[in-house]
């Protein structure tokens, strides 16, 4: 009896040690994958439905102008949109991970810090859209850097002016181990460069 529980324990372990190893590869197949930006979309600023980066509207393109540029007068500027990624996986094995967190900068202003608890998996040979999805309140940036510097970068970023923007974003996937997500210490680096119309 004492031989079964021992062999059942040993049992679990290893395959807990394998289930670990294996996620820990799935991991490393997503460092090695390949990133290209692919839209922006759902995009919201202050109560605004703007839709899709590539389609804003010439009355829209005025809302956000106002709102960019009379910031100091309101308490908060919700934004909100969807960063579209398609992430390739031209290994053999399966990338995959449980969870994500990610930072991201616009031309090195620090933009947001957030987390994605959906899982990814990509086969081999495969491309993914992986939707990111963003929250920020602008004002608060505003109040790190400046009204000046904050409206230029989102007019830049938005695709109102033809400045050339870089975003800079920082993956780092979560992989579960029991029922705890460990997050892995190396950030996977992505850069994004495209400007406006």
């Amino acid at each position: 009896m004492i031989k079964r529980v021992l062999l059942i324990v040993l049992s679990a372990v290893i395959l807990t040690g394998c289930d670990v190893v294996n996620k820990i590869g799935g991991a490393y197949q997503l460092a090695q994958s390949e990133y290209r930006y692919n839209s922006l979309s759902n995009i919201q600023l202050a109560g605004i439905n703007i839709g899709n980066a590539s389609a804003i509207s010439l009355s829209n393109l005025a809302s956000i102008s106002t709102i960019l540029s009379g910031s100091n007068s309101r308490q908060n500027i919700p934004f909100s949109m969807t960063l579209n990624m398609d992430v390739t996986n031209p290994n053999t094995r399966a990338a995959f991970l449980d969870a994500l967190d990610y930072s991201i900068s616009i031309n090195e202003l620090e933009f947001v810090e957030g987390k994605m608890d959906i899982p990814i998996r990509i086969q081999p040979g495969e491309t993914v859209v992986v939707p990111i999805p963003i929250s920020v309140d602008l004002k608060s940036i505003i109040n790190r850097y400046s009204q000046e510097r904050v409206a230029s970068e989102m007019s830049g970023f938005l695709g109102i002016t033809p400045n050339e923007t870089t975003v800079t974003v920082k993956l780092w996937p979560k992989l579960s181990v029991g029922n705890t997500l460990i997050k892995v210490p190396a950030a996977i680096p992505v850069e994004f460069k495209f400007g406006g119309r």
